[in-house]
C-alpha cells in the first residue's frame, strides 16, 4: 500500500505493475490529456492510437463545470463521482495518471489535484509522462475495454479551491503568497496569451513560478533540494498559506505537486485563473509590460 501514497511513482514501477497484470479495479491508469485549442492536438483520438497498457482517458473538459463561461472549471463532487466510478476507480484503486505533452508533464497534476480535491489520496503522477515512457521503449497499446464501474464517494475539500472574490480580496489584505505558474512572459505581459480574448499580465502581489521549472530537461520531476530552491529563490515562504493560479487551472497544479512533494499539502488552487481575471478585473488590477487592459 505504501506506493499508493506516492505522489510520483516511476515508469519502472508502472511498467512492472502494467507486466505483472496488476491494472484493474485496483489499479487503474488514466490518460488526462488536455491541449490548448491552438495546438490543434485531438487528445482522444491520440489516446485511441496509443496509450499505456489499460489505461482509460480522462476528458478534463467532460469532468466539469458545462453551465460555466470558463474553461474546465471543477464540476460538483457528485458529477466526479460518476465521471471516475465509470472509469472503474472505487474507493480502495490507486489512480496513475499522466499525459502525453512533449513537456513531459502539463495536464496530469491537474487530474492528480482533482482527485485529492474530491477525498481520493491513493493517487499518483507518471514521472516524465508518456514522453518518458516511450523513450524508455516500454509497451504501449491502441486496445481499450471499457472497465467495469465501480462505485466513488466524492467530498470536497472547499478549502483547496479559490474563487475571482477570494483573489480580489487577497490583493487588498495581501494575507496570502500567490504563484502564477504561467511562462514568464506571459506573466509580464511581453507574450501573448493562448487564448485570442484575453491579454497577458498579472494581478498584483502574484509571483511567477513557470511550471516548466519543476521538471528537468527530459520532463521527469526535479529533486527535493532543487524544488526547495525554486521556492526559495521566488521568495515564497513554505510554511506561510500560498494559493496558485495560470491560465486556466490546469498548470497551476504543478505547483501544487511540488509543494506536496516537500511535505506542503493542501496548496489552494484558483480555479479560474488568468482567463477568467483578465475578463472579470478592473484594468487597474492588471499588471502588464505590455499592452494591458482597456478601461
Amino acid at each position: 500500500m505504501a506506493a499508493q501514497t506516492r505522489a510520483v511513482v516511476s515508469g519502472k514501477w508502472l511498467s512492472d505493475a502494467v507486466r505483472n497484470n496488476l491494472v484493474g479495479p485496483k489499479l487503474r491508469v488514466l490518460d488526462a490529456s488536455w491541449y490548448l485549442p491552438k495546438l490543434k492536438r485531438d487528445a482522444k483520438a491520440e489516446f485511441e492510437q496509443r496509450h499505456i497498457p489499460g489505461a482509460a482517458f480522462f476528458d478534463i473538459d467532460e469532468c466539469s463545470d458545462k453551465n460555466s463561461a470558463f474553461d474546465h472549471m471543477l464540476p460538483t463532487p457528485g458529477h466526479f463521482a460518476r465521471y471516475v466510478g465509470d472509469l472503474g476507480i472505487g474507493a480502495d484503486t490507486h489512480v496513475v495518471v499522466y499525459d502525453t505533452s512533449d513537456f513531459g508533464s502539463y495536464s496530469a497534476p491537474r487530474v492528480w489535484w482533482m482527485f485529492r480535491l474530491f477525498g481520493h489520496s491513493f493517487v499518483s503522477v507518471l514521472d516524465g509522462g508518456m514522453k518518458n515512457w516511450l523513450a524508455d521503449g516500454l509497451p504501449v497499446s491502441g486496445e481499450f475495454s471499457k472497465p467495469q464501474s465501480a462505485d466513488f464517494k466524492a467530498t470536497i475539500s472547499p478549502s483547496w479551491v479559490k474563487s475571482y472574490e477570494d483573489v480580489l480580496e487577497n490583493i487588498r489584505t495581501k494575507q496570502v503568497q500567490v504563484v502564477d505558474a504561467r511562462s514568464a512572459g506571459r506573466f509580464r505581459g511581453t507574450e501573448p496569451e493562448p487564448r485570442e480574448d484575453t491579454l497577458p499580465g498579472h494581478f498584483p502581489g502574484a509571483v511567477n513560478m513557470p511550471f516548466t521549472t519543476f521538471m528537468d530537461a527530459s520532463g521527469k520531476q526535479l529533486g527535493l533540494e532543487d524544488v526547495s530552491r525554486l521556492f526559495a529563490d521566488a521568495g515564497v515562504d513554505l510554511e506561510r498559506p500560498f494559493w496558485t493560479s495560470c491560465g486556466s487551472g490546469v498548470t497551476a497544479c504543478h505547483v501544487v505537486l511540488a509543494a506536496h512533494l516537500l511535505g506542503h499539502p493542501g496548496v489552494a488552487v484558483y480555479d479560474g485563473s488568468w482567463s477568467e481575471w483578465f475578463k472579470r478585473a478592473s484594468p487597474e488590477l492588471i499588471i502588464s509590460e505590455g499592452e494591458g487592459k482597456k478601461a
